[in-house]
């Protein structure tokens, strides 16, 4: 019987956790599986996605700036995906592809449970309106938070953004010229691949306090410069998208192979693994 293919596509890819994280799940649960990274560019993706199918994939997380493409190539789309407009975990099914999102439910699962935040009520700013943030929203409000501010370095995708969500009275898209202006928040999320390619809007220390939880949805590297300036601005908590991203992993491995794996021992793999190439740096 042939091993059920996967894999991630992504540009650029080589950072991506994905494949370890696949591998470890498929130990733990005694699933075979191949799990490898595609790299696509916006103008390969559909090509790359369409060679994979054809060579045998069954599966695919996609991240990374192909969430919005991901789901207008699918043929059907779960209700997470259809409101988030963005597709991370892709089916391969006899029609075609049907398209997920877990991105939501992986960062609440994250912030609820490993970080034990109440979400609820919380005055929320989210930076950034592509794909990642399409992910996210959704379920931010539906895990209960309060108003839901929006800025983006577009004015146009904060507004399309605030628009889907569908929600006018609690959903205010913002310009990044209004942050100075805009107070205090519990819980800022930031969704943008600024830091990646190296244009991290200048956010005022006003946004953040005491009790406020700063999250950035990426990790490693790209996540410093956010997290540093929640510290310097004195927020509650600073927390990186490692945990989001094997909670949104192991929603995915579900879909995929109908049993979800204990993340813990996997993130705990990942923060030593991480530990242990800085210690080596």
């Amino acid at each position: 019987m042939a091993i059920p293919r996967f894999a991630v596509l992504a540009h650029p890819v080589a950072h991506s956790l994905s494949p370890r994280i696949h591998a470890s799940f498929g130990r733990q649960m005694s699933i075979a599986l191949d799990y490898s990274a595609i790299d696509a560019t916006a103008e390969e993706f559909g090509n790359a996605l369409g060679a994979f199918a054809a060579s045998g994939g069954v599966g695919a997380n996609i991240t990374l700036p192909h969430k919005q493409r991901a789901a207008a190539a699918c043929d059907t789309l779960s209700e997470r995906a259809r409101r988030a407009g963005a597709a991370n975990t892709l089916t391969r099914g006899a029609t075609g592809w049907h398209g997920d999102n877990t991105d939501g439910v992986g960062l609440v699962r994250d912030l609820t449970g490993r970080h034990a935040l109440d979400l609820r009520a919380r005055r929320t700013l989210l930076i950034g309106a592509g794909g990642a943030a399409r992910g996210v929203a959704p379920a931010l409000l539906d895990a209960g938070i309060g108003d839901l501010f929006i800025v983006n370095r577009t004015p146009e995708r904060a507004d399309a953004l605030a628009d889907a969500l569908e929600q006018p009275g609690r959903v205010h898209p913002r310009y990044l010229d209004d942050l100075k202006a805009l107070g205090e928040f519990d819980l800022i999320v930031n969704a943008t691949s600024a830091a990646r390619e190296g244009a991290m809007p200048a956010l005022p220390m006003s946004l953040a306090g005491a009790r406020t939880a700063a999250v950035d949805l990426s990790y490693g590297e790209v996540a410093i410069p956010f997290l540093a300036w929640a510290r310097a601005a004195g927020a509650h908590d600073a927390i990186d998208g490692l945990g989001m991203l094997v909670e949104q992993a192991a929603e995915s491995f579900a879909l995929w192979h109908g049993a979800r794996p204990d993340t813990d021992p996997v993130f705990a793999e990942l923060r030593e693994h991480r530990a242990a190439l800085v210690t080596a740096d």
